[in-house]
């Protein structure tokens, strides 16, 4: 039974739909957290249980969906405040062959997988352009409930994971334009000088810039002049990276970034950024699942082919990820490759664009749609068996070996 009655008036419907998300969220996370397994899958399966799938308690809507939106937003904006500049350049070499590697791979195994399955080659595009993308938004929950941000290696998901949104958009960006007829490459590269320019100048002269403005914006007259400045300036960075055709998590997170020192003495701007974290997260998280129709895979060649993209989705981003984060040493490559598999919404906006356009046709759209939600609730545990017992998330990697290519017997650790 729908508890959501249409009788009822917007407000009404709309305040009982956030109750239930919220209660429900809190409530399997707590059950899933008691039998020591990620919160954030609990909350998912929160999503496919209220969901139209399973009891229909509440239906995705255009409310809800900007609640999910500004819910990643203030995720990555709170990882970002956890995360100094100088710590994700100094392994911004490392982390652009993860990233590299990240969208060959799994991009190959979509293509591929999609032509056997007798796509048209549009639609193998579509397919490979989905199984390129990676949620930083869940890796970066878990990480972060673990404590573990300040790991080496989070670090490097954490770049790679930025580097890999510009390279999944790209390729969007250019898979579109085939669709219709036509690739804008100029376009295509002023997008990809700009993304680039962007994340640089925010990632270096922003964050000095902002450590200068701190102590002159906290002598401000008006309540938590820090607070509601970083705030600002987190809105205001997320919706500067939409305009320049990124994710407008992109945004978020160098805003966090930018913040990060000049908040390390205010631990209050942490604790009040945590707070409305808490309070958005789970509409992103719940949303993921709500958006899981169980009814398309009533069809075994659909669930076969769903099951077969989902297996490649996870092969191809642990082995490619992992082999670029080769000479760190097995664990340490297998954090990476588990930290980069998760698609989440950003696997299911790609499929969304191909539906949108007409291109993709609806077994391989719930196939990436499948794919997307599975990897996001596969891998928060083994991320969290990756990461078991890490005598510090906070091990020691030498700084050039972060960057490059060549693993040191002795790591050095980055702070």
């Amino acid at each position: 039974m729908v508890i959501l009655l249409a009788s009822v008036g917007n407000t009404t419907e709309l305040l009982l739909g956030l109750v239930l998300i919220l209660a429900f969220a809190k409530i399997v996370a707590e059950i899933f957290e008691r039998l020591k397994q990620p919160a954030v899958v609990g909350e998912i399966l929160a999503g496919v249980l209220i969901g139209p799938s399973v009891l229909g308690l509440v239906k995705p809507n255009e409310i809800i969906s900007t609640l999910a939106e500004i819910g990643v937003i203030f995720l990555l904006f709170t990882v970002g405040l956890e995360t100094k500049p100088q710590a994700i350049l100094k392994v911004g070499g490392r982390a652009f062959v993860v990233a590299v590697l990240g969208v060959i791979f799994p991009f190959i195994a979509g293509y591929a997988i999609t032509f056997v399955w007798d796509g048209s080659k549009v639609e193998a595009m579509f397919v490979g352009a989905a199984l390129v993308a990676t949620s930083v938004g869940i890796t970066a929950r878990v990480l972060g409930n673990l404590g573990l941000l300040d790991a080496p290696t989070a670090r490097i998901i954490l770049g790679a994971a930025v580097i890999d949104d510009v390279l999944g958009l790209l390729i969007l960006s250019v898979v579109s334009g085939m669709s219709k007829g036509t690739v804008d490459y100029y376009q295509v590269a002023s997008t990809a000088g700009m993304s680039i320019f962007f994340i640089v100048i925010v990632a270096t002269a922003g964050a000095a810039l902002v450590t200068w403005l701190a102590p002159r914006i906290s002598r401000l007259k008006i309540a938590e002049p820090l607070f509601s400045a970083g705030l600002i300036f987190c809105l205001a960075l997320s919706y500067f990276a939409t305009y320049i055709g990124v994710a407008a998590i992109i945004g978020s997170f160098l805003a966090g970034m930018a913040l990060a020192e000049a908040t390390e003495k205010h631990h209050d701007v942490h604790k009040k950024t945590g707070g409305v974290m808490e309070f958005l997260v789970p509409f992103f998280l719940v949303n993921i699942g709500m958006s899981l129709d169980l009814s398309v895979f009533k069809e075994m060649s659909t669930v076969w082919l769903a099951i077969i993209v989902t297996v490649l989705a996870v092969l191809t981003k642990f082995v490619g990820c992992g082999i670029g984060s080769y000479g760190l040493g097995m664990r340490r490559s297998m954090q990476v490759g588990v930290g980069m598999v998760p698609r989440g919404e950003v696997g299911i906006v790609v499929a969304q664009v191909g539906l949108s356009l007409g291109v993709i046709s609806p077994p391989f759209f719930a196939a990436v749609l499948f794919m997307a939600i599975a990897t996001t609730i596969i891998a928060p545990p083994f991320i969290k068996w990756a990461y078991a017992n890490e005598e510090a998330a906070h091990g020691k990697i030498d700084d050039d070996d972060a960057g490059g290519i060549v693993a040191q017997p002795e790591l050095s650790n980055i702070s």
